[in-house]
């Protein structure tokens, strides 16, 4: 069994990203709805997600967007959420340690969060823009 690293580097941000979409696009409940959504525009994708991480983990800014507006309009619940951050915390176990690694939980977690209130806000009233 190879031996857990740091997250220090841009390649190191994406086996994170390559290895926990390569779950979520095989999860039973996650992968329609990501698949759906993406369709074949995954290389697309995942660069944008390779900038978000890099940018949030490293703090080399190379990301720019919204991403809760990408998300606003999926079909997910408080299940999906729940999958999709036991897939990205196990990711993150199986394959790194030490602070970085701690700290994208976190931030997965966090972002989980925010995600759902604003989905709930958005929900409970169709006229608030999201």
């Amino acid at each position: 069994m190879a031996t857990k690293k740091r997250i220090e580097t841009l390649a190191d941000i994406k086996h994170l990203i390559d290895s926990f979409y390569d779950k979520v696009r095989r999860d039973n409940l996650l992968g329609p709805v990501f698949n759906e959504k993406i369709g074949n525009q995954w290389a697309s994708h995942l660069e944008k997600m390779y900038r978000f991480w890099q940018t949030v983990l490293l703090e080399e800014h190379t990301y720019n967007g919204t991403p809760f507006m990408a998300h606003g309009s999926l079909p997910i619940h408080q299940i999906h959420f729940d999958t999709w951050l036991d897939l990205f915390e196990n990711t993150v176990d199986s394959l790194f340690t030490g602070e970085k690694a701690r700290e994208a939980k976190w931030r997965a977690r966090k972002m989980a969060e925010m995600f759902q209130l604003k989905l709930q806000y958005h929900r409970s009233d169709q006229t608030k823009p999201l």
